[in-house]
């Protein structure tokens, strides 16, 4: 981390603690909890032995340099507190977990919500005794079917389709197939290996997408819904986070990257009636963008840069085995 990064302190934060959680609570901690990349997340410690969570939402918090988003487009920078306050309100319209909202300061770009910290995450539940925490698995597997039961004709972000706008683009897949052909141009810069198999993949990738059919609706996506994205509460249910990238989109592009993420846990996930052909095109674009995603990151000063590389390099030898490399 830069010197131009330095994390929030107490005398940040405790104008937005006051405001959240009373005058009569004084704010004693806080410390900046680790794997964000486009926000910062904050835990708040308290006098009274009370916590909870801040997200900070500002420039020196992104280590993604982005240029500001369109968020016409479903696959932008998906960034910001009214994405996530549109999301958040989605989510719990659809009776769907995320933690409880507690204050919102449009001017900080700034908000607290619940702290679920003590339950951990369900990626540690998996990794500390998997047949524990399968009835955490089961239980997101129900909070899926209701997810992907809220159904739209239009696709994009919630934050523009739930406030009356459109998304650019024909559909889903061609969206997709865009996006990937331009993570292998901009990848081919930059990794000899894509360059090598460029023709391929954008052959595969075009080939894949002329085998999808056209699609009338709909459903409700997380977009990253991977074992560190779910947190468990004091019962043990699912409660989803970094949920600004919810957006009405393909349940194929879920399923996709849960599998990837889920591994051999995913089959308690599996839906019935999923679209093999978009899954085959989904699978090898979601790879080829976690390759350029983590090296797009790795030009600036994110911090855990091992661990990008090490997601890059996975999603590589995936992507070139997809197509006979």
């Amino acid at each position: 981390m830069t010197e131009t990064r330095q994390p929030r302190t107490v005398a940040d934060l405790a104008p937005l603690a006051r405001a959240a959680l009373g005058p009569h609570r004084t704010l004693r901690a806080v410390t900046r909890l680790r794997g964000g990349s486009k926000k910062g997340v904050y835990r708040l410690g308290l006098d009274d032995g009370g916590t909870a969570i801040a997200y900070v939402w500002a420039p020196d918090e992104d280590y993604w340099g982005l240029a500001a988003a369109d968020p016409r487009d479903p696959f932008s920078h998906a960034s910001g507190l009214d994405l996530f306050t549109a999301s958040h309100d989605r989510l719990t319209a659809a009776g769907v977990r995320t933690p409880r909202l507690l204050h919102v300061d449009p001017v900080a770009g700034a908000a607290v919500v619940e702290d679920l910290g003590r339950g951990g995450s369900l990626e540690e539940a998996l990794h500390r005794d998997p047949d524990s925490a399968l009835p955490a698995l089961n239980r997101l597997a129900d909070v899926l079917r209701t997810l992907h039961g809220t159904r739209s004709a239009a696709f994009g972000k919630v934050a523009v389709i739930d406030n009356g706008g459109t998304a650019h683009g024909d559909c889903c897949a061609g969206l997709v197939t865009d996006r990937a052909l331009a993570d292998i141009a901009e990848t081919a810069v930059r990794e000899p290996r894509i360059a090598a198999a460029r023709e391929r993949l954008e052959d595969a990738v075009r080939d894949l997408a002329a085998q999808v059919r056209p699609r009338a609706d709909h459903v409700l996506v997380h977009g990253e819904l991977g074992p560190d994205h779910v947190l468990l509460d004091e019962r043990g249910n699912p409660v989803l986070i970094d949920v600004e990238g919810l957006m009405y989109f393909d349940a194929e592009w879920e399923h996709v990257f849960l599998r990837l993420r889920f591994g051999p846990h995913y089959d308690v996930l599996h839906a019935d009636g999923l679209d093999e052909d978009r899954l085959r095109l989904y699978r090898l674009a979601l790879h080829l963008d976690l390759v350029a995603g983590p090296l797009r990151l790795l030009d600036g000063d994110f911090p855990m840069a091992e661990s990008m590389r090490a997601i890059a390099e996975f999603n590589l030898a995936e992507a070139l085995a997809l197509v006979g490399e």
